[in-house]
């Protein structure tokens, strides 16, 4: 299947302090996966930076504003989330990669494939705030960006070890966006309960599947099989977003949860399967967590694998 990778030497630019888990050499990792692919005969492409109006789509100007006053400087949002004088720069190209890989997969044959591998992550930004580590929720202003390019159904499913409240908040009463999480529960950052289901027009299109620690791959494949891939066959999205966390993984120092490997390759592949029957295979995959480096790259490995299948 037709696979671009979006990336950019630049992420390593994103500074956190020393010993935080969201550091540099994650994109040192990202970048050795591009470059492997790459040696394949993959095509990697670099992102274009997210404008104002672009992350406007999700964000607040104020938040906008106050992540861009940073700029030249270190700073501490919250004990979890740095910025360092660059970026807001990364932030805006991590957002853009997004862009970048939607396009490619809108304007590319049937089963196009993007991935954009990134940081800073971005699914737990809010539309005022910045948080987890997260200055600017990339998967939803791509999945924004989508929409205002005339789509009228977008799904993300989200397999990351923690819930994507920033995402869910982005289109919780919103019909024509299907949200989809599985996450350890509870956990941070403490939303993400099954009862969380859409408000409004947008009841019944939050779904969100909670695991408990030490959850391993049949528990998480049989509840997708049986919860989550029917949800996605029914709501027939025209494009599939997802948030490739891979902080489930059981070598994650973060989580709790016991992925593995494999069962990440088995579950993306599973998710490309409903993408081949309801939105001719185009699906964007956008980088999340994952913070055990070799977890982080063989996963990315064993996923690219099963896209380029």
């Amino acid at each position: 299947m037709p696979l671009v990778l979006v990336s950019s030497p630049r992420f390593v630019d994103h500074v956190t302090p020393a010993g935080h888990p969201e550091r540099p050499e994650r994109a040192e990792t990202l970048e050795a996966v591009a470059a492997r692919f790459r040696e394949t005969g993959g095509m990697v492409l670099e992102p274009r930076s997210a404008t104002d109006d672009d992350l406007a789509r999700i964000h607040t100007r104020e938040h906008i504003a106050g992540i861009a006053a940073r700029r030249g400087r270190a700073s501490m949002i919250d004990e979890d989330t740095f910025t360092s004088p660059e970026s807001d720069d990364i932030a805006r190209l991590a957002a853009g990669a997004v862009l970048t890989a939607v396009d490619q997969v809108l304007d590319g044959p049937a089963g196009s494939r993007a991935l954009a591998l990134v940081r800073p992550p971005g699914h737990h930004a809010e539309a005022d705030k910045a948080m987890g580590f997260c200055l600017y929720n990339n998967i939803a202003v791509g999945a924004a960006y989508a929409r205002s390019r005339g789509l009228s159904r977008v799904a993300i499913v989200d397999y990351d070890v923690h819930h994507g409240n920033g995402t869910q908040w982005s289109f919780y009463d919103d019909p024509a966006v299907l949200f989809v999480s599985s996450h350890q529960f509870p956990f941070y950052p403490g939303t993400g309960a099954a009862s969380e289901t859409g408000r409004g027009a947008g009841l019944g299109f939050t779904l969100n599947v909670p695991l408990t620690m030490g959850d391993r791959d049949e528990v998480v494949e049989r509840t997708y099989a049986e919860v989550v891939l029917p949800r996605l066959r029914e709501f027939k999205p025209e494009l599939l977003m997802i948030s490739a966390g891979f902080d489930a993984h059981e070598m994650d120092p973060l989580g709790q949860l016991r992925m593995t490997t494999a069962g990440f390759a088995r579950l993306t592949k599973a998710l490309l399967g409903v993408a081949d029957q309801v939105c001719q295979g185009k699906v964007v995959l956008v980088t999340e967590g994952g913070y055990d480096l070799q977890a982080l790259s063989d996963s990315l490995d064993a996923v690219i694998e099963v896209l380029r299948a």
